[in-house]
């Protein structure tokens, strides 16, 4: 397989560049800084290609370029990220689809991940907490050999921040609700209950939360 610098990445990913793309993802509330339009398709051809590589993770995720970053996530060995580098880029999304991209192509699969979920959602800044919720839900498509209990502890802490009118915030927290309720019968139900339960709170976004939730979970 090829095996590129970080260099030749970015150039690459530059000469790719697509100004109509950038619009479009504009739209979506993609953050447009330091964008390039790139599609997902061509970065996880280009993380094929490149094959994992903890040295040059870093590298694209020090670039701020968002395709970069996209990239670093897919690139990036789980078993030699450290906690204290989740953090720090944890700590630097700045777009939704960067946190949900790297929690679900990387953060899920580390052996921290179930205790991130914890410290991140207890977060103040809005993607740092997205990216508790995020990881929940990645966790729970992802993490086939968990038991149960790592999911049913999510539905407190899924229920006590149901009131965070935050856009990217809200959508996470019903992401990880709708995907720990699809997970098996008995999830499903105990995510019903808490989806009854967040109904009952006074508060527009809980609301939201729970109505969408029981809506999707009930269709199964």
């Amino acid at each position: 397989m090829p095996r590129y610098t970080a260099a030749e990445i970015l150039k690459k990913l530059k000469a790719l560049s697509n100004p109509k793309n950038i619009e479009g993802m504009a739209r979506f509330g993609i953050n447009s800084k330091n964008t390039l339009g790139v599609p997902i398709p061509v970065l996880r051809k280009m993380a094929r290609q490149t094959g994992k590589d903890h040295t040059l993770a870093q590298k694209l995720w020090a670039s701020g370029v968002h395709e970069a970053r996209i990239l670093a996530g897919m690139v990036e060995d789980p078993g030699k990220i450290t906690p204290a580098q989740m953090d720090r880029w944890a700590k630097d999304f700045d777009s939704w689809d960067v946190c949900d991209q790297v929690c679900s192509n990387l953060f899920c699969r580390t052996p921290v991940a179930h205790k991130k979920t914890h410290e991140w959602s207890r977060k103040k800044e809005e993607y740092y907490k997205r990216a508790g919720f995020a990881l929940m839900a990645s966790l729970a498509v992802h993490d086939k050999k968990a038991k149960d209990r790592a999911f049913l502890v999510y539905l407190p802490v899924i229920k006590r921040e149901s009131t965070d009118e935050r856009n990217y915030v809200r959508k996470a927290v019903n992401w990880a609700l709708r995907q720990i309720g699809k997970r098996n019968p008995r999830l499903r139900k105990a995510a019903l209950k808490t989806a009854k339960e967040i109904y009952n709170i006074d508060s527009k976004a809980a609301r939201w939360i729970a109505t969408d939730a029981t809506r999707e979970l009930k269709n199964r």
